[in-house]
């Protein structure tokens, strides 16, 4: 049996008062010092003086990672980060940037915004999380309210679904209880066991409370390669008969995405009540990915390493790339998923 997970975690501490954390921030005392009735009152007198300019939470939390429901969505670096960042997905760019948006403007929303991402590998799934985790909370993938889980390192063993299921929801609840806009990531869906993730839809429902907690302003976020197949097929289709792939529509890719994934028996989503209840808001497709796609991932990560571009080492690692379908040679069929790999080789 699989160690308990930890448990839920409390309700945030308010923290020390500022007059008491002031004098550590300054270094007018450690923590096992006692305070100089002088230093003290410095410390007292500064913290009353700041606090006429700044209020407690403002200056707790430039310590302290908090939780800021309120804090807006800034819809332009987003936009920005998808455009500068995310390559050959103009329907991905669209659907998560008009979601997202629209849903941290929505001062009530009604449930919370469930997004279901779906593509071969390296077509940029994981990337899109990051981006998002990364605007909504200032450390991204490593804040305390931003929650990775990866079926085949968390949910293992199909015999223990239930005790996964208990696991999750009190998991769920502990830390929405804790921070309301927390964002839930749950990589390798295909891999799901069928039925686990059910465990979760009185959360993603159109519920005001459940047990006292709301969940309404949570985002969850389904990342699986399920579906490749049928995004493939219509990115080829449309290729085959002088179509631009931008002329791919959302209404040509989601209808038939929700139904290929409800009946694949190889996706966590097979058969799912989220499906059947309507509760997945968006169907996101990633397209596969061309050779001039390829390339702009390796100038993008040459960038990011403080290299110069050289065309001739992207064209070199992109031309090491395999490409399908066999005769026509289109579409990598690792995305850009070795590009750092194959980058450190030359």
């Amino acid at each position: 049996m699989p160690p308990p997970w930890p448990p839920p975690l409390p309700p945030r501490p308010a923290g020390p008062p500022l007059a008491l954390l002031l004098p550590a921030l300054l270094g007018l005392a450690g923590p096992a010092q006692s305070f100089e009735p002088i230093s003290l009152g410095i410390a007292i007198g500064a913290a009353s003086a700041l606090t006429g300019y700044l209020s407690y939470p403002d200056f707790y939390c430039r310590f302290v990672e908090c939780c800021r429901d309120e804090r807006p969505l800034n819809a332009t670096a987003l936009k920005s980060d998808l455009e500068d960042k995310l390559f050959g997905q103009h329907l991905a760019k669209e659907v998560i940037h008009k979601a997202l948006t629209g849903f941290r403007n929505n001062k009530n929303p009604k449930k919370p915004l469930t997004l279901s991402l779906h593509g071969w590998a390296g077509t940029g799934k994981n990337f899109v999380s990051q981006i998002v985790a990364e605007n909504l909370h200032s450390k991204g993938l490593k804040s305390s309210f931003v929650h990775l889980f990866v079926s085949t390192l968390h949910f293992p063993h199909e015999q223990q679904t239930k005790l996964y299921q208990d696991q999750l929801r009190k998991w769920i609840r502990g830390n929405v209880s804790t921070c309301a806009s927390s964002v839930f990531i749950f990589d390798e869906m295909d891999k799901l066991h069928p039925g686990l993730i059910d465990a979760i839809k009185p959360f993603l429902d159109y519920y005001e409370q459940i047990d006292g907690v709301s969940y309404r302003n949570a985002i969850f976020i389904f990342l699986s390669n399920a579906g490749g197949d049928l995004i493939t097929k219509v990115a080829l289709d449309f290729w085959k008969s002088g179509k631009k792939r931008e002329e791919i529509q959302l209404k040509d890719l989601e209808p038939v995405l929700s139904v290929g994934v409800f009946n694949n028996k190889h996706s966590g989503l097979w058969h799912s009540g989220l499906i059947d209840r309507n509760l997945i808001d968006y169907f996101v497709p990633f397209l596969p990915l061309e050779y001039r796609h390829v390339k702009m991932c390796v100038r993008a990560e040459m960038k990011s390493r403080g290299y110069g571009v050289d065309e001739e080492i992207v064209s070199r690692v992109a031309d090491e790339m395999t490409f399908f379908p066999k005769d026509e040679k289109i579409y990598s069929d690792k995305g850009c998923k070795t590009v750092q790999t194959r980058l450190d080789f030359h």
